[in-house]
Formats: C-alpha cells, structure tokens, sequence
C-alpha cells in the first residue's frame, strides 16, 4: 500500500451488514478490511434476516474480487471498478480493497482489552495511521458507542452516510403545501377552467424551477377555502383538480368524515383509482389506520375495485419479546394488529344494531381482510389486492422494496408509519424504508403522499403526543 494522499477507510462490520454496496460508495478513497472483520461476517452469514442475507452477498462481492488474485495482488489492493454490478463512467474511478494480510498492532489504552473485536479494529485502524501519516484514515462505523471510543483513542471515525435519504427529517417532501393570500392575483391572469366527469380543473402558468410534484395537495390561506390536488405540471403549465370534500356527512366513507384538511387529503388520495401507491405519515392519532381502512371497506366491499384487503406489518415489539405464538400465519399476526382490530370495531359500530348483526358483520369482514406475515412475502403476487403495510417506519429501503414490489395490476398499496416511533435499532428518522420510499416516489404520477400533523384520537393523546 503506497503513502498516497487518496483516504483510506476501514469499514466496521455493521456497515457491510447494513449494506454490502458500500464496498462501491467511497468514489476514488480505498478501503481496508481488518481480519476482525471478516471473521465476524463468517459468523454472521446464517440464518433468514435481513442482516444474514446482507453478509452473504458482501461474501459473495469480495469473492469476486480477490477471484484468482495472487497473495502479492491481495498485498497491493485489488481494483473495485471490475466487478461492480452497475459499471458506469461513475465507477471507472474507484479505489482498491486491502485486507489485514499481516498483524498490525498499536498500542491501546490499558483499559482497552485486546481480544475484543471492536478494540482489535481499533487498533488496526491506530496502526494504519502510523504507518500511513500522510492519508486521512477514517474508521466507518453505524455504532455510535465505536465512534466514541475511536475518537477517545485519537482516531478519527465517521458514520456511514450513503444509506441517508436525506440530511435532515425535517427536509421531507410533505405531500402538501399552503398558498400565500395573494396567489391568485398572481397567477390568475392566465388561468382557465373547465369541467370532465363533475371534476372541476384548472390550468395556470407556473415559475420555470417550480417544486411542485404530481398529485401534491394546495390549500389556501384565504377565506375561499380553496383546495386542489396538483395532476400535471409541464411546459411552463400546471393542471389541478378541485379537491373532493370529505368534511361532509353526505361524502362520508363508511360513516367516516375528514375531521381537518389533512385528513380530507389523505381520503381523497386514498379513494383515487388512478394512485396506485399511498404514504401516510403521521403521529399517533392522527386518523392513519382509520381513514385508511374506511377507504379500503369502501372500495372492496362497495365499489368492487379491489377483491380483498391485505394488512402486513414488521413484527418488531415495543418492550421485551413474548416469544414464539403458536397456530397458523394468520393466528400468529393476530396479536400484532390490535390497531385493525381496534379501527374495525369503530367502523362496524352502528346505533341500534344487534349483537347477532354485529358477529355477521365481522364474519363477513373476516373473509374480505387477510392478516400475512412480511416473512412469506418474497415470490408472491397480489392481483387486484389493497394492501396495507403499517408500522413501515421499522422497514429498510430493501424490504420495502420487496413488500411493493409484490403488487400486481389492479392492485393499490398503502404505506403507513410514524417515522418518530421507529422501533427497529438499526434504523432512524433519514435511513428508514419509509422516508426512502417517500422520496423516491414524489415525482410519480400515480403515486401520492401526506405528512399527518393533527391528532384526532382524544384530547388527551393529544395532549400526551405533544408534551411527553
């Protein structure tokens, strides 16, 4: 390895675990792999996880790469760019992969024991930074715990960034967004209007660079009460189409009404056959699971668009783990959906009804909602299905893909989560799966999205929401 000026990166085993593409994401920077390493992603490849699928195609790239290659090629760096599986002008300009292929040893702290893995990558890292004073040696690490004790020990480490959708959660496309007072005087001068189908549309010129976004809501400040959803922005001319209202008894979705602005946009996304995928975020109370039940009642068991309901959900607990459940799929998710039984209780309660009309209503329901576990979803194709996926904040990017991608024609996907309550430990607010797909699927037609704010459980989950 020459003393060049290229940084050079020791990737921790959490990283690789958490995504074997990052061998690929360091640009024309090298990379070491400590031995320690390695041994622990020789423990880590058994099993179904996420995490072990992970660690079996990082064996599988790094296979690739030392491939036929002799001791002393291995001593030299072996080349990324070869084997990369999406080779572009982007990836002609990567570095190389260096092993521990000799000890390397520097000296801890006394209360730093040796034979600890993580101690043991550290003192690699110290070793590299003595050996190579003129590189910038960097230990990645996603363990918050290893990042303090690097720089305790005086190596300078950094977490790995390229998994973050965004920089900042706050920086999250919201799916709507509020007119100033004076829009209209604005942008009125040019605008028509005409109506197909009882909708009403409008068409108005808009800024070049405007960031609007297919199927974005617009709500005005003014008295008017102006509400549309944006279908087209192109050349310089943006469609909208007046919001339907959802406020109203006579609109009302099995027996539900919008109590607030945002849940009138969530149903009017909901109830649109041409969005075929639905983001809902939101804090606990916000109406997520409800609007969007009544929204999938309606339209299977009313309209027909859609044969049944399919409800899935990560099955990560809150507290301690209760142990294996016993009975079939569908019995094991059971305890896992308190939340659809809870909503379905609110949306077949009807005054004056008897307990015998009650237990037909909900052997009824039984056979149009199907509970399934997310562990036999690989391989499977759901025709003319609304499928509901709650709790995706405690997703990753991959699952997520593997969950959407099991939609066939016909079929409408749901995606609900609350990206402040993420209960897996390997995620967070700009990693999860939800925020990923969120922004992935902004500039779709036939995609929709809306950031919930206001609860309407109770005063008191309000309350509790914003001051605990």
């Amino acid at each position: 390895m020459t003393d060049e000026p290229r940084r050079l990166f020791i990737l921790d085993t959490n990283v690789l675990m958490h995504d074997p593409m990052a061998l690929f994401q360091f640009q024309e920077h090298d990379i070491f792999l400590p031995m320690t390493v390695l041994e622990e992603l020789d423990a880590g490849k058994k099993g179904m996880s996420e995490v072990s699928r992970n660690v079996r195609e990082t064996n599988r790239l790094i296979d690739q790469v030392i491939n036929n290659a002799s001791f002393d090629q291995i001593k030299s760096g072996l080349d990324l760019e070869r084997i990369h599986p999406k080779r572009s002008e982007e990836t002609r300009h990567l570095g190389k992969l260096f092993f521990e292929t000799e000890p390397l040893v520097a000296k801890l702290p006394a209360h730093l024991p040796s034979h600890k893995a993580d101690n043991h990558i550290l003192q690699t890292g110290l070793a590299l930074k003595e050996r190579y004073p003129n590189r910038n040696v960097t230990l990645v690490t996603k363990d918050i715990n290893m990042r303090i004790k690097s720089s305790a020990v005086g190596l300078h480490s950094e977490d790995y960034y390229n998994d973050r959708v965004l920089e900042d959660a706050d920086l999250l496309y919201t799916g709507w967004e509020q007119l100033d007072e004076h829009f209209f005087e604005t942008h009125g001068k040019n605008m028509r209007s005409w109506q197909e189908n009882s909708n009403t549309y409008y068409e108005l010129d808009v800024e070049p660079g405007c960031q609007w976004y297919p199927n974005q809501a617009l709500v005005s400040q003014n008295d008017s009460g102006f509400s549309a959803i944006i279908r087209t922005v192109k050349n310089g001319k943006a469609t909208l189409e007046y919001m339907r209202d959802f406020t109203q008894a006579r609109h009302s979705i099995w027996g539900i009404t919008a109590r607030n602005s945002e849940q009138n946009i969530a149903l009017n996304f909901l109830m649109d056959p041409e969005i075929d995928f639905v983001s809902l975020l939101g804090v606990a109370g916000t109406g997520k699971t409800l609007l969007t039940l009544a929204a999938a009642l309606e339209q299977t068991l009313d309209q027909n668009l859609y044969s049944e309901i399919i409800m899935t959900r990560a099955t990560i607990p809150v507290g301690e783990d209760i142990g294996f459940l016993p009975g079939t799929e569908e019995e094991k998710m059971t305890p896992w959906m308190g939340a659809l039984m809870d909503n379905l209780e609110v949306l077949t309660e009807s005054e004056g009804s008897t307990h015998w009309e009650k237990e037909s209503t909900q052997e009824l329901l039984s056979k149009r909602i199907k509970i399934k576990s997310m562990n036999f979803m690989r391989g499977r194709t759901f025709q003319k299905k609304f499928l509901i996926i709650d709790e995706a904040q405690n997703l990753t990017p991959k699952q997520m893909k593997t969950l959407v991608t099991r939609a066939g024609a016909g079929t409408k996907v749901v995606c609900l989560g609350n990206i402040s309550q993420i209960d897996s430990p390997y995620l967070t607010e700009t990693t999860t799966g939800l925020t990923y797909i969120v922004d992935r699927f902004k500039s779709w037609e036939h995609s929709a999205h809306i950031t919930l704010q206001q609860g309407e459980r109770s005063r008191l989950a309000e309350f509790a929401s914003d001051n605990l």
